[in-house]
């Protein structure tokens, strides 16, 4: 094994303790470097890892020859600003989800990694643990024949209820399909291919919310981005998804993710985590839960960090890519489009299936 992969991690904020969490497990990526807006939360998640600094400014920490990929966990309206500033040092980016707040902010970071240059990975990562991963060997195996239909549900109240800061959830780049539908959209991606076409509809019940904890609670802020989203998905196999993405829903008994074959169903659990029951129903037969088959086990955030190190020194494409990520941000965006115009709309853009992750 080589050296490990350098890591400058941008933005300190609530996710990036799971990341560190993570990072610590790992051999083959190491922290070297923190900014943040608030120095002081850039300071203490350095001094979690020996030899790791807190710098002042992004421009800094791009520029430091000890930063070899920028760990990008910043809130979605400055993911493409802080990407494109890591790829113009010549450094790999591996991001939060979305890819960026527009198809044109990720099509110019595409471009500025060109087809050779530094690679540029996206969450989610939770697809590469051991649910989503056992779901596909089953539907690749032709445990539920041929796919037909599948459902996926992401049903919360709103965030606000918990984060102490939540108005970027309610801005643009925001809302329940661009913060969750990643988690839903990667999934079926691997599960059943890209999409081709959607159909759908949105509203917004609510126009303004309240914070419900932390210093801050009681504060009303506006909404200016749909709370509910329903839409209907049409993948290039033929299979057709339902999905319902909405922050405006107190409590509900659905399923996460559901696959329906010719011959059976899948169920899954919440693709917000990396393992989890699978449960399959074969045609005539009972529900049962499948045995592990597939996927990094005991994932956590930032698994994705070590499948793109390991891509890279192996020269391989890594899983969670900037293709992927793009074409799921177009099949939310085209579906907003979609439920603004009242159609259906063809998804302009595509993607390979990533390669699964073996045991």
């Amino acid at each position: 094994m080589g050296e490990p992969l350098r890591i400058g991690m941008v933005g300190a904020g609530k996710i990036s303790g799971a990341y560190l969490d993570t990072m610590e497990q790992l051999d083959n990526v190491t922290l070297t470097a923190v900014t943040d807006l608030d120095p002081g939360r850039a300071g203490a998640a350095a001094a979690r890892v020996p030899g790791a600094e807190a710098v002042g400014s992004v421009a800094e920490l791009v520029a430091r020859p000890d930063v070899d990929a920028v760990l990008n966990l910043t809130i979605p309206a400055v993911h493409a600003e802080v990407a494109r500033a890591a790829l113009a040092a010549g450094k790999h980016v591996y991001g939060e989800k979305p890819l960026a707040a527009t198809r044109e902010e990720a099509d110019a970071m595409l471009a500025g990694a060109g087809a050779d240059g530094p690679r540029i990975g996206c969450a989610p990562d939770t697809v590469l643990g051991t649910a989503v991963q056992t779901a596909r060997k089953a539907v690749d195996d032709g445990l539920i024949g041929r796919p037909v239909a599948a459902t996926a549900f992401m049903t919360t109240a709103g965030h606000e209820r918990w984060h102490p800061d939540p108005e970027f959830y309610y801005r643009p780049g925001g809302g329940p399909l661009l913060d969750m539908g990643p988690y839903y959209l990667s999934a079926l991606v691997h599960l059943l291919g890209p999409v081709v076409k959607v159909t759908g509809v949105a509203s917004r019940p609510r126009a303004e919310r309240e914070i419900g904890s932390g210093p801050r609670a009681g504060e009303r802020f506006a909404v200016d981005v749909d709370t509910h989203v329903t839409g209907v998905l049409e993948h290039a196999g033929g299979a057709l998804t339902t999905l319902v993405m909405s922050f405006d829903i107190q409590a509900v008994r659905l399923p996460r993710i559901e696959v329906y074959g010719t011959e059976g169903s899948l169920s899954l659990p919440d693709p917000n985590g990396f393992d989890g029951p699978v449960d399959l129903h074969p045609a005539g037969g009972e529900w049962e839960t499948l045995p592990v088959s597939a996927g990094y086990a005991g994932a956590g955030r930032g698994v994705g960090l070590r499948d793109l190190a390991d891509a890279i020194a192996s020269d391989r494409p890594h899983r969670t890519s900037a293709d992927l990520a793009r074409h799921v941000l177009d099949v939310m965006l085209t579906l907003l489009d979609a439920a603004r115009e009242g159609c259906s709309l063809p998804v302009a853009s595509s993607c390979e299936r990533p390669e699964p992750v073996g045991r």
